[in-house]
């Protein structure tokens, strides 16, 4: 008879513990964009994409520096040592070469060590799978604490003559500190739904080494504002919740009118007409995998938001990649 393996001990759920960010501190207008040459003007990105302005990173400044960064305040903010963290997990897209990855190097220079790390690329979803494989690790077992961070450098891979791009990417990152809830507590982060189409796979690519991002920026739309909302339904099925419980939204940060266009679906399903809806694209761009966790920092800071909120977080873009799930706010 074969020998029956040991399972680890399950955990109810769960939850955030705590948050934090890092932007460069370059800051890009419109007008800076517009000054070099590019075929566009403040009025007309607004209206387009609703950004204002976002951030690049210095040219000595990499994709670990910023998630070495977010991660040791996401730390600090959860009043966690990094000898605590069982695993560090970085969703990212845009490292200059894909080994070493950034999360071996990122636990490493915040003091974390020996812990599992892997990198996910599900690109603008990436950190949605990200916190959905932090949960799934705790609840089975498998680790007590997870460093989720999401980080980019787009500006390495756009090309700054590119109207279709160069005025909606960024770089940034936002970290997320996740543990079991305490006994007899309700889990803090809901099922995971999640999905993609490959079949549009080529709406949102970097061909090689050597290639600058390229986007298909009226099909990569038409798909979001239609098949997205019903996903983040979804989640919140899966969670048992309905939409009028949802206080707050964020999605991924890819263009205002999609944002926008989420909202209103997920309002017409139920949700609150106060429900806060994120928008920090209009200041910071779009930095994918950092998107969703940059938004919440920056909201909790504003005091847009408060701890103890239901959030409904939808992540989705390149792949295309779609994820989603409830959380509750730390």
């Amino acid at each position: 008879m074969s020998p029956v393996l040991r399972q680890l001990t399950l955990t109810p759920g769960a939850r955030i513990l705590g948050l934090g960010s890092r932007q460069p501190e370059r800051i890009v207008t419109n007008a800076d964009i517009s000054a070099r040459g590019v075929d566009t003007t403040d009025e007309w990105i607004r209206a387009r994409v609703g950004i204002e302005q976002r951030r690049f990173a210095r040219a000595d400044e990499s994709v670990v520096d910023m998630a070495v960064d977010a991660g040791s305040k996401a730390l600090a903010d959860a009043g966690l040592a990094p000898s605590e963290i069982d695993a560090v997990l970085v969703a990212t897209c845009t490292m200059p070469s894909f080994i070493p990855n950034a999360a071996g190097q990122t636990a490493d220079r915040i003091g974390v060590h020996a812990a599992a790390a892997f990198d996910i690329n599900a690109a603008c979803a990436g950190f949605c799978y990200g916190l959905g494989t932090a949960s799934d690790m705790i609840r089975a077992g498998s680790a007590r604490h997870v460093l989720v961070i999401g980080a980019e450098k787009l500006s390495d891979w756009v090309d700054p003559m590119d109207r279709s791009t160069c005025i909606i990417f960024a770089d940034g990152a936002g970290a997320a500190v996740v543990g079991p809830v305490e006994e007899g507590d309700r889990p803090g982060i809901g099922p995971i739904a999640a999905g993609s189409a490959g079949d549009l796979v080529d709406t949102i690519v970097i061909s090689d080494r050597n290639s600058f991002i390229h986007q298909d920026g009226r099909e990569v739309y038409r798909w979001a504002i239609t098949k997205i909302a019903p996903v983040a339904l979804r989640a919140l099925e899966l969670a048992g919740v309905a939409p009028a419980d949802v206080d707050v939204l964020v999605p991924h940060q890819a263009n205002l009118r999609i944002v926008e266009a989420i909202a209103k679906r997920i309002r017409a399903a139920g949700a609150p007409g106060d429900m806060v809806v994120a928008d920090d694209i209009i200041h910071s761009g779009n930095t994918s995998s950092a998107s969703i966790p940059l938004a919440l920092d920056h909201m909790r800071a504003e005091g847009r938001v408060r701890s103890g909120d239901l959030a409904l977080l939808v992540g989705f873009g390149a792949g295309l990649s779609y994820a989603s799930q409830v959380v509750v706010l730390p």
